[in-house]
């Protein structure tokens, strides 16, 4: 019996992100673009629950009318609907809600723009459902909603974090485990940055299609014993983990491009975004670690079958992944 806790501790630590990422803790997305003169268009984007939108309502400032929307329609993962909104005077200084988010266990992202192509971005969780639409957003704020944007998008990311969690499992000795994640971080800035500021465009279907292949090889590579692996994945894994973060990072360009930067401060919103992607991954990684430690020290007999659940672990990783490469590539 003590032999099965390991197992499934680690198949929880695959499965769990998945959890995280189920229609139900999906983000909501608000939108509000100027139409013309006090009149925005509004869209809202609700999670599935059970085939059913998630009993979360959008509450507009006051001065805002509410023309009837069109039945909310539902496009595979949300449910979607949009309409115009009458706002006397802006939305500037008024309050915007999301009611019935303080009982989910979700978050709602809300862009919006007070004038014509200055987007502001904004984050509200179920502790904070609402918030005052300040006339212009400052330093702090923007810091603060796109390096929690980062946060949620890699904690939301199961094929990034698969990602990591192989690496973790394949890359022996600390120093060298340092390096490869540096890397792996110095290169999905380098194209977050290019991708999102246009200087790099690619079309996202490959590149999610890589990404899923890369966790492959990782995974091709943990079925082998140490001294039949390839050399420079043995030797300097480094340098793999730089060449696949290049793909990773445009993986999290695509995420950022669809919720927008502000005008004005896109060093700034890129940069909390790209901090909030290290943050999580670095929450990841110590979660890994330290429910290893908590295993091995209630079954310290884990450390010898570490060998074989690791096997086991790579099989899994490398279905779940290989599924992906197929399903991405279908979907060309």
């Amino acid at each position: 019996m003590t032999r099965l806790v390991p197992v499934l501790l680690l198949l929880c630590v695959i499965w769990l992100p998945q959890k995280v990422s189920a229609h139900a803790l999906d983000p909501g997305y608000l939108e509000l673009v100027p139409f013309g003169p006090d009149t925005w268009r509004v869209t809202w984007r609700v999670p599935d629950v059970g085939g059913k939108p998630m009993p979360i309502d959008v509450r507009l400032p006051e001065p805002c009318g509410k023309r009837p929307p069109a039945p909310p329609a539902f496009d595979g993962r949300a449910w979607s609907s949009s309409w115009i909104a009458d706002c006397p005077g802006g939305l500037a200084g008024g309050t915007l809600r999301i009611d019935g988010l303080e009982r989910t266990s979700t978050d709602v992202l809300v862009r919006y723009e007070l004038t014509p192509g200055e987007g502001q971005v904004h984050r509200l969780t179920a502790s904070e459902p609402g918030f005052s639409i300040p006339g212009q957003a400052g330093i702090r704020e923007i810091f603060t909603s796109y390096t929690g944007l980062g946060i949620t998008h890699i904690l939301e990311g199961l094929d990034h974090l698969l990602f990591v969690f192989a690496l973790l499992l394949l890359v022996r000795g600390r120093a060298r485990l340092f390096w490869a994640i540096t890397a792996f971080t110095a290169a999905h800035s380098l194209t977050l940055a290019a991708a999102t500021l246009g200087i790099l465009t690619l079309p996202s279907p490959p590149v999610e299609a890589v990404i899923a292949l890369s966790i492959v090889f990782l995974a091709y590579e943990l079925t082998l014993p140490p001294g039949r692996r390839d050399r420079v994945t043995e030797n300097a894994p480094w340098i793999v983990t730089f060449g696949f973060g290049l793909v990773h990072g445009l993986g999290f360009a695509g995420a950022l491009r669809e919720i927008g930067l502000p005008e004005g401060d896109i060093p700034l919103a890129l940069l909390a975004f790209n901090f909030g992607v290290e943050l999580g991954q670095i929450l990841f990684v110590m979660l890994v670690l330290a429910a290893f430690a908590l295993v091995t020290r209630l079954v310290p007999a884990v450390l010898g079958l570490r060998a074989g659940l690791v096997r086991v672990t790579s099989y899994l990783i490398g279905s779940m992944a290989a599924f992906w490469v197929i399903e991405r590539i279908a979907a060309f």
